[in-house]
């Protein structure tokens, strides 16, 4: 890209930057902080469901924190002697990120086991098991990221923070991991357990209204998560083709240089779309509650009511409160 300026994407992407990160800044941390407090002081018990639900809300907080530095690195450059500080801080966006990607397959995975499995998911969900699969997340996207500290020039001069990798952060194992890992597999197993869970509770017994809630929920969680970030994978992918020589035409480089700067900003919005998921199944919840109190009282005096029960236990929240 040496004979290809991209300054005039540049100038356009700076002012795309505060039309999306000003506002997701605001209603994000607003939503997220708002959800915490929901699930860390109102809620009456802990559960899976809300132990994963805290995980997300503090990946997108985390996200949320390096924007007003990403909105400064647009705007101008930085000094060499912060360029620890800077890889820092991408390595804390791209945590942030992954972290959530994974929360929720995990989230889906949870849903699909309760739907599908209520019997096994006594033996298997718990909130202690939920904690640990939350640690291994942050563990794990955080050993991930750690090679983002290599991807600078050692003497590089003023640079421009969250851009301009060097040849290893573009390299082909680098991609292909964060590809495959980051994304397709991640994707796969969401798309799976959600056609599983949805498939279930479209055969269920239970009333149309609950069969809708809960597939309209599934939905939901699916389309926060593909909206934001296939895009933005696909821009990675197109951008490594640029920065490796595959792709030379200079109208093609900055076509790709834009797409890469809008998806990535679309992928932040998920801050937003993930807690409006949360106050969507609230909302569902409490628009239940009666028909579900009523549905209790009939199955226990049947002979099915214990896996009426056991499904109930898997999702505390659902349970009508006393």
């Amino acid at each position: 890209m040496t004979n290809c300026s991209t300054k005039d994407v540049d100038t356009l992407t700076q002012k795309l930057d505060l039309v999306i990160y000003v506002p997701v800044l605001v209603f994000g941390l607003a939503l997220n902080i708002a959800a915490l407090v929901v699930f860390c002081r109102l809620l009456r018990k802990w559960t899976e469901s809300s132990i994963y639900m805290t995980n997300l809300a503090l990946m997108d907080l985390l996200l949320l924190l390096q924007l007003p530095f990403k909105m400064h690195a647009a705007h101008h450059k930085w000094a060499e002697d912060t360029k620890l500080f800077c890889s820092f801080l991408e390595s804390l966006y791209f945590v942030a990120m992954y972290g959530s990607i994974y929360t929720i397959v995990c989230i889906a995975i949870d849903r699909y086991i309760a739907i599908n499995h209520p019997f096994r998911a006594k033996q298997v969900r718990s909130k202690k098991n939920a904690l640990i699969v939350c640690i291994f997340i942050w563990v794990f996207v955080m050993a991930m990221t750690s090679p983002i500290y290599t991807f600078r020039e050692k003497k590089m001069g003023n640079f421009t923070c969250f851009h301009g990798f060097s040849k290893n952060g573009w390299s082909t194992g680098i991609i292909v991991c964060l590809e495959v890992f980051g994304f397709l597999l991640p994707a796969a197993v969401l798309v799976a357990c959600s056609i599983q869970s949805v498939r279930t509770l479209k055969a269920s017994k239970n009333s149309d209204h609950k069969r809708q809630a809960g597939v309209r929920i599934i939905y939901s969680s699916l389309a926060a998560f593909l909206v934001p970030f296939t895009p933005c994978h696909v821009a990675i992918f197109l951008q490594y083709l640029v920065r490796n020589g595959f792709i030379s035409d200079c109208k093609q480089q900055k076509n790709i240089a834009l797409f890469i700067q809008v998806s990535i900003n679309i992928a932040n919005v998920t801050c937003c779309l993930d807690a409006l998921c949360y106050y969507f199944i609230a909302k569902e919840v409490r628009s239940t509650k009666e028909t579900l109190r009523l549905s209790i009282s009939r199955v226990r005096t049947t002979s099915t009511s214990d896996t009426l029960d056991i499904k109930l236990d898997n999702y505390p929240s659902l349970k009508p409160h006393p």
